[in-house]
């Protein structure tokens, strides 16, 4: 008989790790399974068990992240494997509304998730959130006289230094992670990146640089930066290595704009999808979301979610601004003019900042009043999506 149980990463990391090695066909040696026990010590781990076999796993990572500025708990999850004799058999659905109600009773009213497949995670109310933006340019392109004011010093894992850094910068973004000690030692700084800070002319940080050279290739891992003079300190000292490398590649926000900074922007430049986000608690979820202030008019929104059938329902949204009321009706009253079909999934995507209201309207994905649509679209703030980080 399966039922779900939670596994201790102490007793039981023999079947975690040995499934976790299987299903994403990587071996660790002694010291890597002693890190990655170390770090898993802060996830919750469940198993789909079969008497007292192993079938499947999940792990659920309590972290937060930054929503136009505001902090909000989310559930990260992880590492979701099953052995090849129990697949196809809903093994992994299980785990996932275990893994929601859970969240949902904690408080955690987010959920991130890297898929292997959008498709099967859309199933169960995740969407695509979050792209991948690359740029692959010869380091030349960088080569002109930026104008900056101050200097550029390399560093060595000076963390509240980082933080610091990153947190103003993470903050102008929806979904970026707040980063604690042991996520700067154990996820971001794990790859043994050269670190460098860029400083205004009174010695204040205001940029930092997480990087690798090899093969004659400049991998940029962060460029992080508050000022616009310090963006332009890391492209100098960057360029700096042109008697190293031939080639810089360079992961940024969807947003950014180097294209329009030098002067010649035609240098590959792809975006791929990256991470899902999907809302566990929609009441609370509105409740916390700082919305814009909008007019005097409520606007009503008819929510379903198939998966998680708690957040059905209609939610009037009233008092529109950064305490706004929300009542959430657990019926769908479908005739009512002047209001809002959507899916959770939908849902989700606009109050990230993924997609706009109209847009979603525009393309058949969101139904209803489109008056209200317009409403919806002036009140939820606009900002990029960006997630540096992965687990």
């Amino acid at each position: 008989m399966a039922d779900i149980r939670r596994l201790d990463v102490e007793t039981d990391a023999d079947d975690i790790f040995a499934l976790s090695q299987f299903a994403f066909q990587y071996e660790l040696s002694g010291d890597a399974l002693s890190k990655k026990q170390v770090e898993a010590k802060r996830h919750i781990i469940w198993g789909l068990m079969d008497d007292d076999r192993l079938a499947a796993k999940l792990h659920l990572i309590p972290l937060a992240c930054y929503i136009n500025g505001k902090t909000f708990d989310m559930g990260g999850i992880s590492s979701v494997a099953t052995w090849p004799e129990y697949r196809r058999q809903g093994a992994v659905k299980q785990l996932l509304y275990y893994a929601l109600k859970h969240m949902r009773t904690n408080g955690q009213t987010l959920s991130f998730l890297h898929p292997f497949s959008f498709a099967f995670y859309r199933k169960y109310g995740w969407e695509h959130t979050f792209s991948q933006k690359t740029y692959t340019m010869p380091i030349d392109r960088l080569k002109r006289e930026w104008g900056a004011k101050g200097y550029v010093r390399r560093m060595n894992d000076d963390i509240p230094a980082l933080d610091s850094i990153y947190t103003a910068y993470a903050k102008q973004f929806n979904g970026t992670l707040v980063r604690d000690d042991k996520w700067w030692t154990q996820r971001v700084l794990q790859g043994k990146w050269h670190q460098a800070a860029a400083y205004s002319t009174y010695g204040q940080a205001e940029g930092y640089l997480l990087y690798n050279v090899k093969n004659g290739r400049l991998t940029v891992h962060e460029l992080v930066y508050n000022t616009p003079n310090a963006h332009k300190l890391l492209l100098h000292f960057i360029a700096n290595h042109d008697s190293m490398v031939d080639t810089v590649e360079m992961a940024v926000p969807e947003n950014d704009h180097l294209p329009l900074l030098v002067d010649e922007p035609r240098f590959e430049q792809t975006i791929k999808p990256y991470f899902m986000a999907r809302i566990v608690d929609v009441q609370a979820f509105l409740k916390q979301y700082p919305f814009l202030p909008g007019s005097a008019e409520s606007v009503t929104l008819h929510i379903a979610d198939p998966f998680l059938p708690e957040n059905n329902g209609t939610y009037q949204l009233s008092h529109i601004g950064p305490d706004t009321n929300v009542t959430h009706l657990r019926t769908d009253i479908h005739g009512q003019a002047g209001s809002i079909h959507c899916g959770v999934q939908q849902l989700t995507s606009m109050v990230t900042g993924f997609s706009r209201p109209l847009e979603l309207y525009n393309a058949g994905l969101i139904h209803g009043d489109k008056y209200s649509v317009e409403q919806l679209e002036n009140v939820i703030p606009q900002q990029q999506t960006y997630f540096p980080d992965f687990f």
